[in-house]
């Protein structure tokens, strides 16, 4: 039986999900006195309903966004990541 030469596509671990998510186009911005990294999703990449921390709305799926969390966290960039939150745009702006 001849072999199969394809990859096998494994699930990525968290820190590969936390490079390629820090790899991406962000910015950091400080807001009352702390400092938070903070990225923008096309409305492409929103695939999923979250809610929104400024308003407690939901940003609906195909709804373009920020996600922001702390980029000066005492725990770490992993833990700050695992703790950031999908803001809508103008939500973030009056903030």
């Amino acid at each position: 039986m001849p072999r199969s030469h394809r990859r096998r596509q494994t699930r990525p671990d968290s820190e590969d999900s936390l490079d390629r998510l820090l790899a991406s186009w962000k910015r950091t911005e400080v807001r009352r006195g702390a400092e938070w990294t903070v990225q923008p999703v096309s409305a492409v990449q929103a695939q999923k309903e979250y809610s929104c921390p400024g308003c407690s709305r939901m940003i609906e799926p195909g709804t373009a966004h920020l996600v922001a969390w702390r980029a000066d966290g005492v725990l770490g960039d992993a833990a700050d990541l695992a703790a950031r939150r999908h803001w809508h745009t103008h939500c973030w702006r009056m903030a």
